[in-house]
C-alpha cells in the first residue's frame, strides 16, 4: 500500500507532532507524535506492517496492537479523505 496527500492537503510538523490543513473545507486535523511519526513513515513509502513493526520496536506496545492503530489512522484519515491509499 502507498499512501499520499491529497494535493488540497498540507502537512506542518509543529512541537506537539502534526496538524493537517484541509484546504477545501479549511478544516485542521491535529495529530499528536505517535500519528505524526506513523504518517510520516507512511508517506516516505513505508508499509503499515513496517510501520506497526518499528512501533512496537521503539515502544511498549504489542505488534497486533500497534498493527490495528496504524490501520485506524489510515482509515480514519482516508475517510477524512486527507490521503489517497493505493
Amino acid at each position: 500500500m502507498s499512501l499520499t496527500l491529497r494535493t488540497d492537503v498540507t502537512a506542518t510538523d509543529t512541537d506537539g507532532g502534526m496538524v493537517l490543513l484541509d484546504q477545501r473545507g479549511g478544516r485542521y486535523w491535529q495529530l499528536n507524535p505517535a500519528g505524526a511519526t506513523v504518517l510520516r513513515l507512511l508517506l516516505d513509502g513505508r508499509s503499515p506492517q513496517e510501520v506497526a513493526e518499528r512501533l512496537a520496536r521503539d515502544s511498549s506496545v504489542a505488534a497486533e496492537r500497534a498493527l490495528s492503530d496504524v490501520r485506524t489512522l489510515v482509515d480514519a484519515l482516508s475517510e477524512a479523505r486527507l490521503v489517497v491509499a493505493s
